[in-house]
């Protein structure tokens, strides 16, 4: 028996009246490609949406690239069988661009979106189009447009902005000691003070001198030098929070930077950063130490003035004999 025999007269009529609008809008494209006026090009195909029934006719290749064959879908495609693939980070976005469609506040449907193949990775699609048929009332009954598979287009743009955030990063670390350069360290701080000119946040920074570093090069040799500038580098980025910052700021020194943090809490972060490089083992035969001048931030400081605050700290810890922390209370101190 012929499947239209098997169908009610109201199934029927429902029937013809898709395959109406159907025909109809791929006259309507068929003409539009005739005076060249039709834009839609891509590389998985044309769709339709009745939205009476929710029914969509697709390209095979929409499909097929998510790893389906014809033959596994049911007779009538539902848009649900795809919209409840889409990544969940995608479907509200992907939604609330067909209401805007269909609702008329946009004259295109647009959005890109994860689906999520047979095998279970995903695929990132474009998905334009736009409602061409409407009824007497305004009401959506069918749209059309076309989809395009940009997986490959997007792991592209990862790729480069991966390649992006690597050279930005490597524009802004010291090479051999992996912490902030001289620029960067010296844009955060000017960063951190613009924070806090127009508020009541602390701000602290210190100054870190490893000592005798000369008789180290002098007697160890350069190589070794390096390991050692390297290795206090480490302690000092582990010994400070995810906020807090580190550079180096020329030579042996290293500019640290503890913002939200007041006087008080600093001089205890850097007493234990002191103790930590001491306790190190990173020469065999000598101990390695380092000074540091810790000066908070004050109302009228500027980065020069504050820097040179924590410059004379280090200059006193180095006089009173070295391997300690020495630090200056701002004047409007809090």
């Amino acid at each position: 028996m012929h499947l239209i025999d098997q169908l009610s007269c109201e199934e029927v009529r429902e029937l013809a009246k898709e395959l109406y609008a159907f025909n109809k809008e791929l006259l309507t494209e068929k003409e539009r490609e005739t005076r060249f006026e039709f834009a839609w090009s891509g590389n998985l195909g044309h769709w339709y949406l009745n939205f009476t029934t929710g029914r969509v006719l697709f390209n095979p290749l929409k499909v097929q690239v998510l790893g389906f064959s014809m033959d596994e879908l049911p007779e009538k495609v539902h848009y649900t069988f795809f919209t409840e693939k889409v990544h969940p980070d995608d479907y509200d976005p992907m939604m609330q661009a067909m209401y805007d469609a269909l609702s008329g506040q946009s004259e295109i449907y647009e959005c890109e979106y994860r689906i999520q193949d047979k095998s279970g990775h995903w695929k990132w699609f474009q998905d334009r189009g736009r409602v061409t048929q409407r009824d007497e009332q305004g009401r959506a009954i069918l749209a059309a447009g076309i989809v395009f598979d940009i997986t490959d287009k997007k792991a592209r743009e990862e790729n480069l902005l991966s390649e992006l955030e690597k050279t930005q990063m490597q524009a802004q670390t010291d090479a051999l000691t992996l912490v902030k350069n001289r620029k960067a360290i010296l844009d955060e701080l000017t960063y951190r003070l613009e924070q806090v000119k127009d508020s009541e946040m602390n701000l602290t920074v210190a100054m870190v001198d490893i000592d005798f570093f000369k008789q180290v090069n002098d007697t160890y040799g350069h190589l070794t030098g390096d390991e050692v500038l390297k290795s206090v580098a480490d302690t000092l980025r582990h010994s400070i929070r995810g906020a807090d910052s580190v550079g180096r700021y020329g030579g042996e020194e290293f500019l640290v930077i503890l913002p939200n943090t007041a006087l008080e809490q600093a001089i205890g972060v850097f007493e234990r950063m002191r103790l930590k490089v001491a306790a190190s083992t990173i020469l065999d035969d000598r101990q390695v130490t380092v000074s540091i001048g810790v000066a908070g931030f004050d109302r009228q400081d500027t980065l020069e003035t504050l820097i040179d605050k924590a410059d004379q700290c280090l200059y006193s810890a180095k006089a009173k004999g070295r391997n300690q922390v020495v630090f200056a209370v701002p004047e409007h101190h809090f």
